[in-house]
């Protein structure tokens, strides 16, 4: 009879972090290199390691962008305690852009079943969405942002200047875009800091 409930192997963790890691970057980079044999390629594994951790595509999906999104929401948590809420906001934004490329590649390369999960695509985005309203909130509450952008009207914004024609350098595009946004959503009379 086999245990249940047995702690996986330091190996196996390792690998499924090297897996994880593999995958943003070679996602993230995109193009016609972005697969799942890229992916275990980087992280110096066999295909059958990557199958035994992530059993689908939607699988390597959800793992790789719920990671992405601990880490911004860890990040909007870093930056509530940024002196300068304008900055604190335009750093949050500029880090997305990563997490936007990485579901970019992600989707192109590993065309998931997006509607089969409605709940995991619900949670990020609401975690995503509070997120950026803590950073919004204190801005307003310091007179330094505009009261009248709802959090998931920036949101939208993010995501309609992130979603342009893919093509090289569209990050730098989209980091000049974001900044001029932004700067039009701080109170005549402020500046940021930054």
């Amino acid at each position: 009879m086999q245990k249940t409930g047995k702690k996986p192997r330091a190996d196996s963790i390792r690998n499924r972090e090297r897996l994880l890691e593999a995958a943003r970057d070679v996602f993230s980079a995109g193009g016609p290199g972005a697969s799942l044999e890229a992916v275990a390629r980087r992280a110096e594994v066999g295909i059958g390691t990557l199958y035994r951790h992530f059993p689908t595509r939607e699988a390597l999906f959800q793992a790789v962008y719920s990671r992405e999104v601990d880490e911004m929401v860890a990040l909007a948590g870093e930056l509530a305690n940024d002196p300068d809420p304008v900055a604190a906001l335009r750093k949050w934004m500029h880090a997305s852009i990563r997490m936007v490329a990485t579901k970019r590649g992600m989707l192109n390369a590993l065309t998931p079943t997006l509607d089969s999960s409605s709940d995991f695509y619900a949670d990020v985005s609401a975690r995503l969405l509070s997120s950026i309203d803590t950073l919004m909130q204190r801005g307003v509450a310091e007179g330094r942002l505009r009261n009248d952008i709802t959090s998931e009207e920036l949101m939208r914004a993010f995501l309609g200047i992130c979603y342009t024609r893919e093509q090289e350098g569209w990050q730098q595009t989209v980091i000049r875009l974001l900044d001029v946004f932004i700067d039009g959503l701080v109170v005549p009379g402020q500046h940021s800091r930054d």
